[in-house]
């Protein structure tokens, strides 16, 4: 039993099959890509389902917040991307920001209200760390944001070079003649400023963060926007996570931005209440689970899609492992002789499957994409597997300005896909 609209009902069952469907119906993988070089309109409609996009510094392949757009649009102008976050223009605004939600990551500005009480929170116990900068060289944020101020967007290297940084000091030794502040110093307080929202990502230069001043970055109406509350913003972004995840345990919704568990399980009480959220048991799974009324129940799920390791489908592999059957772990720090798959594995999915799973590089030097070791799932079927990736890594070469794809011997899937590719 669960209650709704203050009445007593009978809480559903649904398969661990249907859930499948619906976790990709939510994350877009039902939706065709599209016959049409995809556009904004396509971006945003990406993000209306997934919500945001993962940063991550690793390009062995590609970067990660590229990736889960072409895993659902396909070849795309990655140019949408870099555009819609650093690029404001009166024709085409700024889309996105940079902010800490599941990691780092570029998420709607009309997000940005939402996120101000976890701006708060970082700030709050930064400073009450006695050995933080922000005690132990307490006018340095001043420095640095006065720096900003006058050369913005400017990266943490070319701050230190403004104040005159360049000899290394003993940390907590303040502030020393001609200001010349400790190197790590500077960078810790460009990511605390980060942090409390008194900075943020102007533009990016090889990946490289360039701080700007928010009034310099975002738009008034996500500036002025009123105050929102701990409880409100909690549920806002519970609502969103189950958007994306279609249907997910408490635990599950709480990831998806990093919300701690008691705010998490007082806004899916709240939710449940309010009948935003529908509490559901899913067959073979431990914990109760929720979805919002209406969500996406498709009885098939067609495609297929490289997946890469920060891709929001699978990011939570407890998560991955419950729903798909599939265990999975980045080994990017695993020694080389220890690892099982490879350094930055993309899984793949057919047909609303996770069949396989393939070792990728982006050789740029040599112009192919290098795949290192490729390997099926049990009971996965062979020859369409081998067909449908050798299709999609060609595509993926393609779209990543390769002439090909060079496949080694490793993994079950190699020989056949060499001979194909």
């Amino acid at each position: 039993m669960s209650v709704g609209h203050g009445t007593m009902r009978f809480m559903r069952t649904i398969s661990g099959a249907v859930a499948r469907r619906m976790a990709l119906a939510a994350q877009g993988f039902t939706t065709p890509r599209p016959d049409v070089t995809p556009t904004r309109r396509h971006l945003n409609r990406v993000l209306d389902q997934i919500q945001l996009l993962q940063l991550d510094s690793v390009n062995v392949a590609v970067r990660a917040h590229y990736a889960p757009l072409f895993a659902r649009l396909g070849p795309y102008p990655r140019e949408l991307v870099d555009h819609a976050a650093w690029v404001n223009t009166s024709r085409k605004p700024r889309l996105l920001v940079e902010y800490w939600a599941h990691a780092a990551c570029l998420l709607p500005i009309d997000d940005w209200p939402l996120l101000r009480h976890q701006m708060r929170d970082r700030e709050r116990r930064y400073l009450e760390r006695a050995d933080s900068v922000a005690n132990t060289a307490p006018h340095l944020a001043e420095d640095v944001l006065a720096v900003v101020k006058e050369h913005g967007p400017i990266g943490a290297g070319a701050i230190e070079e403004a104040l005159g940084a360049g000899a290394e000091r003993p940390r907590g030794a303040g502030k020393a003649p001609g200001g010349w502040w400790n190197r790590s110093d500077v960078k810790l307080v460009c990511e605390w400023l980060f942090a409390t929202g008194e900075l943020t990502t102007g533009s990016r230069r090889s990946f490289e963060r360039l701080y700007d001043l928010p009034e310099r970055v975002l738009p008034a109406s996500a500036l002025s926007a009123p105050e929102i509350d701990r409880a409100t913003a909690t549920r806002e972004l519970i609502a969103r996570s189950a958007t994306a995840l279609g249907v997910a345990t408490e635990p599950d919704l709480r990831d998806y931005y990093r919300l701690s568990p008691a705010d998490s399980r007082q806004a899916v009480a709240e939710l449940v209440a309010e009948g935003l959220l529908e509490p559901v048991r899913v067959r073979g799974w431990q914990d109760k689970a929720y979805l919002r009324p209406g969500a996406k129940m498709p009885r098939a799920v067609t495609g297929r899609a490289l997946l890469c390791p920060f891709d929001p489908l699978i990011w939570e592999r407890a998560r991955t492992e419950r729903i798909f059957g599939f265990h999975y772990r980045i080994e990017i720090y695993v020694p080389e002789p220890k690892r099982v798959f490879g350094y930055y594995v993309f899984p793949f999915l057919l047909d609303g499957e996770l069949v396989a799973r393939v070792d990728l590089k982006a050789d740029r030097a040599a112009g192919v994409l290098r795949v290192h070791g490729a390997f099926a799932e049990p009971g996965a079927d062979l020859p369409r597997v081998i067909v449908e990736l050798a299709a999609e890594l060609r595509s993926f070469a393609e779209w990543l300005g390769l002439s090909g794809v060079a496949v080694a011997e490793r993994g079950d899937l190699a020989a056949g896909l060499a001979a194909v590719s």
